[in-house]
């Protein structure tokens, strides 16, 4: 059994179907990515990420986000001590591996301002020190989309640093029944720690070679460029309803998340499916709609949709 087998079998010691989330997980996890993750209360997200830490024998941390929040209460702070007159910094719950951010877009934008430097760079400066955050480093982020009152919109810089933003719905009346009887038999496997950090390299180098065409990887730009200048490939009808296309790290994250999905899938090679598979993931946040598309109830998939129909599949 893979390592990534291995792992998803402890995962699912705890967490009962989900599997699109838990290969997202490992996915940004692996491309040395974060993940943004929205869905309603109860579908174990927390459970999932703390579960995925076990397994992987990491630092797991959660921070849950208020609008009373502050960069210090995340990042650190320098604190006086009084007894040697000096100044000493005290680290935040953002020095960790695995990170949870609940309820991320309940903080205001200066914690969201703070988190730009950590996840684009991987450090943090408290004073004048700056701390280099040990690897690997992970943000999973979630939001809940049914509470709209005291949420503030995450800025689009911040979006942008989320590899994958996937949408988790409920799970099946059969996983829900299986989720019911454990819970109320209060029959739990404990998740044992499968892999090191050593197996997550030797995962990243198996990743790095997998082979992408340079038709698959012309077919992935295409892509990202649709969202810009959809007009160039037929797509009038959408052109009214995009402000801004995908960002450049759409293009980077993509080359890595479809080999990355290769891999999972026992393969040494990227497909086209592979692509259109994640292409939801990876862009579904990156795009701003105009006000005319929200007015319309216009969402980012159904764009993505149209641009997945209209680029011509190597």
């Amino acid at each position: 059994m893979s390592k990534i087998a291995q792992i998803k079998k402890e995962v699912s010691k705890v967490v009962v179907g989900q599997e699109r989330m838990v290969d997202s997980l490992l996915i940004a996890l692996l491309c040395e990515g974060h993940i943004l993750i929205e869905g309603v209360p109860g579908l174990a997200k927390t459970t999932t990420v703390n579960a995925l830490a076990s397994s992987l024998g990491l630092n797991f941390k959660r921070a849950q986000f208020t609008p009373d929040l502050l960069p210090s209460d995340i990042l650190g702070a320098e604190i006086y001590d009084p007894k040697s007159n000096e100044f000493k910094i005290k680290k935040g719950p953002i020095f960790t591996n695995l990170l949870l951010a609940d309820e991320i877009n309940r903080a205001p934008a200066k914690v969201q301002s703070a988190l730009l430097e950590v996840m684009q760079e991987k450090q943090v400066t408290l004073g004048d020190t700056t701390f280099q955050i040990e690897a690997p480093f992970f943000v999973m982020a979630t939001q809940n989309p049914v509470e709209q009152e005291g949420v503030y919109q995450l800025p689009e810089a911040q979006l942008d640093r989320f590899m994958l933003k996937i949408v988790v719905d409920y799970n099946t009346k059969e996983e829900e029944l299986e989720i019911a009887r454990r819970i109320s038999s209060g029959n739990y496997e404990a998740v044992q720690a499968v892999a090191n950090l050593e197996d997550l390299n030797e995962i990243k180098k198996a990743i790095a070679a997998v082979h992408v065409d340079a038709e698959v990887e012309a077919y992935m730009i295409e892509l990202v460029n649709a969202t810009r200048n959809p007009s160039e490939y037929g797509l009038d009808s959408i052109k009214d309803y995009i402000q801004f296309g995908a960002s450049p790290r759409v293009s980077i994250d993509m080359f890595k998340a479809v080999k990355a999905m290769a891999h999972m899938r026992g393969k040494d090679f990227v497909t086209p499916v592979d692509v259109a598979y994640i292409a939801k993931e990876l862009m579904r946040h990156r795009i701003v709609l105009t006000y005319e598309a929200e007015a319309e109830g216009i969402t980012t998939d159904e764009i993505i949709q149209s641009v997945l129909e209209s680029v011509v599949i190597p």
